[in-house]
């Protein structure tokens, strides 16, 4: 997909500008008004809302479900970016499909069976997308690369928002971005966890596409003029 490692911010691993997602998680907003916040979302310009979902199993917290999902579906147009942290994926794939779901990203260490479980949320109509932890190696997941839209990088051990990003796991989207072209496959490449005004610049040199943003968009005191930052544009 890439011909040339990014090595500067603005331009492409091929030809022309580079383009940056920008994915803000309401796990860092009040839960009271979680419409309000997928509105803000919108209304600030992000690409993606992304959704996590946490059953207290695969992390310690338990966050929402998919009522949750289909409650929020009529709020916005923009695409949900939902982010299983759960046990057993593959029993709540076709809820959240049905849901409103359209990328339903799981998580490698939480499923035997990862090939059917992708497969079947392209069956499904969604878009899949594989996670891995701080301590999964990218070479990991290399079987499963061609049947994914997405694979997500957790910067932090994932559980809790406001955490510290792992500098030593940029190291794994780096890899990533050489085997895709090596493969030359199009998923994108999405970090998680501690992504601020501080680690953009390191995660965006490392290879990554999509910024999930949590504390810093909903503690900005612009949210649009975060959303620009957050996609480079400085």
């Amino acid at each position: 997909m890439r011909d040339e490692q990014q090595s500067e911010r603005g331009t492409s691993r091929e030809t022309g500008p580079r383009k940056v997602f920008v994915a803000p998680s309401v796990l860092s907003a009040d839960f009271g008004s979680l419409a309000d916040a997928v509105r803000l979302v919108e209304r600030s310009g992000g690409d993606f809302v992304h959704l996590d979902v946490m059953d207290g199993c695969f992390v310690p917290q338990i966050t929402f479900g998919q009522k949750a999902v289909t409650d929020l579906r009529p709020v916005s147009s923009l695409p949900f970016d939902t982010h299983l942290m759960i046990c057993r994926p593959e029993l709540a794939i076709d809820e959240f499909c049905d849901a409103g779901a359209n990328h339903i990203t799981v998580h490698w260490e939480a499923a035997t069976h990862m090939h059917r479980i992708l497969t079947s949320i392209r069956q499904k109509g969604c878009r899949p997308g594989i996670a891995i932890i701080p301590s999964t190696p990218a070479e990991a997941i290399i079987e499963v690369l061609p049947l994914v839209d997405i694979v997500l990088v957790m910067t932090v051990n994932p559980g809790f928002g406001g955490q510290e990003l792992i500098p030593r796991c940029l190291r794994k989207v780096e890899t990533l971005d050489r085997m895709r072209r090596a493969g030359g496959y199009q998923f994108l490449i999405e970090v998680d966890g501690g992504i601020n005004r501080t680690t953009l610049q390191s995660a965006l040199n490392a290879g990554a596409d999509i910024i999930v943003a949590g504390s810093a968009f909903f503690s900005a005191p612009d949210h649009s003029e975060e959303v620009a930052f957050l996609r480079g544009k400085w």
